[in-house]
C-alpha cells in the first residue's frame, strides 16, 4: 500500500492521489474525495492537528499503521479507526486497532473503542461500503469514507491479521499483553461508545432518539406518532380480553376522523409492543429493576422510573435510547455454550455505578427470564452475600417468570464457591472468647492463696466434663511478707507484670584439644614408646 509514502519520516500531502491521502512518520489517513480547494485547505489543517493528537495517546514505542476516517451519526463527532503496532516480548509485531473519538468544538481527542487482532480475526464486507472485524464473539462495523481509505484499511488489516495467524496470537498468552495500558484509558461519551459497538445484525434497532429530531417529519411520520399516542390511550382504557384488534383500529379510525388502512400493519405491531410495555418492569432492589426488551423501549416509563443506567444482556437487541441513557451491553444469546460467568465481574461494576450515582439501573434481555435474571441473581450473591438458593428466591418472587437456563444455573452454582472462597480468604478466623473474657475480669477465679506461677498454669488441671478453656498467661503477683492470703472479703493482691527474662549469657568457646595446648607432660607420655 504506497511503501513510498508509507516510509516517509516527514508529513506529506499526496496531491496524485486526489487530496485524499496523507501521512506522518507512517501513519496514512485517508479523506473523501472531490473537496473543493478551501474545504481542503481547512480539512487538511483538522487533520494535521488530529494526526498529532492521536501521537500523545501512545505509548513512545508505539507506532501508527493507518489511520482511517469513518462516517459518524454525530455531526459534532470525527471518528477514526486507528491501526497501532508495536514489537511484542516475542520479538514479534502485535497490531491492535483503536476507535478514536475527535470533537468539533476542541478537537479533544478520546478513546472509544480498544480491539486486538487475535489469530481467529476475521474481516467480511457489509456490502453497505463498510466492513465488519469479529474476533473473540466480537463484531465491530466500520464504514471509511471513501472507496479509497476502505481498501488500504482492508490492506492493512489483512496484513496484521496474517501475522497474528502466522505466531498463533490468542487470548491469555505472552502476546498483546500491552492492550491493558489502552483498555484503562477508554473515556469517549458514552454515545460515542455505543456507536463503536453498533451491530448491524440486531434483530430489534432502535428509533430515533427523541433528541436527534433535527429534520422536519414527514406526513407518514407525524400520522405514525399520532397513531401510538392515540392506540395506547385507547388500549389502557379497553378491557383487552374481551376487544379484538380490528375493533381497536375501528375506533382509533373513528377517534382520528380518518382511514388507516394503508396502516393496519404498523397499528398490528405497535400493539404488540404497547402489550409488551404495558408488564411493568420488576423492582428487584431500590437501585434495580429487572425487564424486557418492551421495558427497555418505553421512554416515558424509564424517565418516570428514574431509570439513567442500562445494562442490556442480549446479542440480538440495539439500545433504543443511546443519548438519552448510559448503556452497557454484554452481546451473548441465551444458549447454553454462553459462558455468562466471565461477564458479572463488569456487570456487578456497573450496576455498583448506578447505585453509587444514586440512579436506577435496568437490567434487560430478550423476555427477562434467562440472561438478565441470572445476572441479577449473581449481582445479588455478590452485593449482599447471599447464597444461590436465598439469591434465587429474592428473585424468583419478585418476578416469578425467573427461569435461567440449565447451563446458567451452574454457572451461577460456580460463581457461589468462588465467592465463599473469596469470603473465606478475606474473613478472618473468629473465636470465642467468652471464656476468656471471664477469667480476664475475674468472674470465675474462687481460689484462694496466691496465684499459681505461669509454669504452673500450664500444668493445671480441670476437674468440670466441659472442654477446657483457652489458656490465658497468667501474671505474677507480688508475694506479701506479712499478710495473709486474701480471702473472702479481703482485695486481692495488685497484679505486677512479670520481669522480663535475663539476657542469654554469651557462650564460651570450647576449649582446643590441638597438641599445643595439652601439657609437657601429656606430650612426652604420649610419645613413650610402649614396653
Amino acid at each position: 500500500m504506497f511503501p513510498s509514502l508509507l516510509s516517509c519520516p516527514r508529513l506529506l500531502v499526496s496531491s496524485s492521489i486526489s487530496e485524499s491521502f496523507l501521512t506522518v512518520k507512517g501513519a496514512a489517513l485517508f479523506l473523501p474525495r472531490g473537496s473543493s480547494p478551501t474545504q481542503s485547505s481547512s480539512s487538511h489543517g483538522d487533520l494535521r492537528q488530529h494526526l498529532q493528537t492521536m501521537f500523545t495517546l501512545l505509548r513512545p514505542e508505539d507506532t501508527i499503521r493507518l489511520a482511517v476516517r469513518l462516517e459518524s451519526a454525530y455531526a459534532q463527532f470525527t471518528r477514526y479507526m486507528v491501526v497501532v503496532s508495536t514489537n511484542g516480548r516475542q520479538d514479534t509485531e502485535e497490531s491492535i486497532v483503536l476507535g478514536m473519538d475527535f470533537t468539533s468544538s476542541d478537537s479533544c481527542c478520546t478513546l472509544g473503542l480498544v480491539l486486538p487482532l487475535w489469530s481467529d480475526t476475521l474481516i467480511h464486507l457489509d456490502g453497505d461500503g463498510g466492513f465488519s472485524v469479529s474476533t473473540v464473539n466480537r463484531i465491530h462495523v466500520f464504514k471509511p469514507v471513501s472507496v479509497q481509505a476502505m481498501w488500504s484499511a482492508l490492506q492493512s488489516l489483512h496484513k496484521a491479521c496474517d501475522v497474528a495467524r502466522c505466531h498463533n496470537y490468542y487470548p491469555g498468552s505472552l502476546f498483546l499483553t500491552w492492550v491493558s495500558y489502552y483498555q484503562s484509558r477508554l473515556s469517549s461519551d458514552q454515545f460515542c461508545i455505543n456507536e463503536w459497538n453498533a451491530m448491524q445484525d440486531v434483530l430489534s434497532h432502535r428509533p430515533d432518539s427523541p433528541v436527534l429530531f433535527t429534520d422536519v417529519p414527514t406526513e407518514r411520520e407525524r400520522t405514525e406518532r399520532l397513531i401510538k399516542t392515540r392506540l395506547r390511550e385507547i388500549m389502557m382504557q379497553k378491557d383487552l380480553e374481551n376487544v379484538t384488534s380490528k375493533e381497536i383500529r375501528t375506533e382509533l379510525e373513528m377517534q382520528m376522523v380518518c382511514n388507516l388502512r394503508e396502516f393496519k400493519e404498523f397499528i398490528d405491531n405497535e400493539m404488540i409492543v404497547i402489550l409488551g410495555q404495558m408488564d411493568s418492569p420488576t423492582k428487584i432492589f431500590d437501585h434495580v429493576y429487572l425487564g424486557s426488551e418492551w421495558n427497555a423501549s418505553n421512554l416515558e416509563e424509564l424517565q418516570n422510573s428514574g431509570v439513567r443506567y442500562i445494562l442490556n444482556v442480549t446479542r440480538e437487541i440495539d439500545n433504543f435510547f443511546p443519548a438519552v441513557f448510559e448503556y452497557h451491553n454484554i452481546r451473548v444469546f441465551d444458549e447454553e455454550a454462553t459462558n455468562l460467568l466471565e461477564y458479572w465481574n463488569e456487570t456487578y461494576k456497573f450496576i455498583s455505578k448506578a447505585k453509587k450515582a444514586g440512579a436506577k439501573c435496568l437490567v434487560h434481555c430478550k423476555m427477562g427470564v434467562s440472561r438478565s435474571a441470572s445476572t441479577v441473581i449473581a449481582y445479588a450473591m455478590k452485593e449482599y452475600g447471599w447464597d444461590l438458593e436465598q439469591a434465587f428466591d429474592h428473585v424468583k418472587q419478585c418476578r416469578a417468570v425467573t427461569k435461567p437456563n440449565p447451563s446458567f444455573m451452574k454457572q451461577l452454582e460456580e460463581y457461589q464457591g468462588i465467592l465463599l472462597a473469596r469470603y473465606a480468604h478475606l474473613r478472618p478466623p473468629q473465636r470465642d472468647c467468652s471464656v476468656a473474657a471471664e477469667h480476664l475480669r475475674g468472674e470465675t477465679d474462687t481460689r484462694t492463696g496466691p496465684p499459681p506461677t505461669r509454669w504452673a498454669a500450664r500444668t493445671r488441671t480441670t476437674t468440670t466434663t466441659s472442654p477446657p478453656p483457652p489458656r490465658i498467661p497468667w501474671t505474677r503477683r507480688a508475694d506479701p511478707p506479712t499478710r495473709s492470703p486474701p480471702g473472702p472479703g479481703r482485695a486481692p493482691w495488685p497484679p505486677v507484670a512479670c520481669p522480663p527474662p535475663p539476657p542469654p549469657r554469651p557462650t564460651r568457646r570450647p576449649r582446643s584439644t590441638s597438641w599445643h595446648r595439652l601439657p609437657l607432660t601429656a606430650l612426652t607420655r604420649s610419645r613413650r614408646p610402649p614396653r
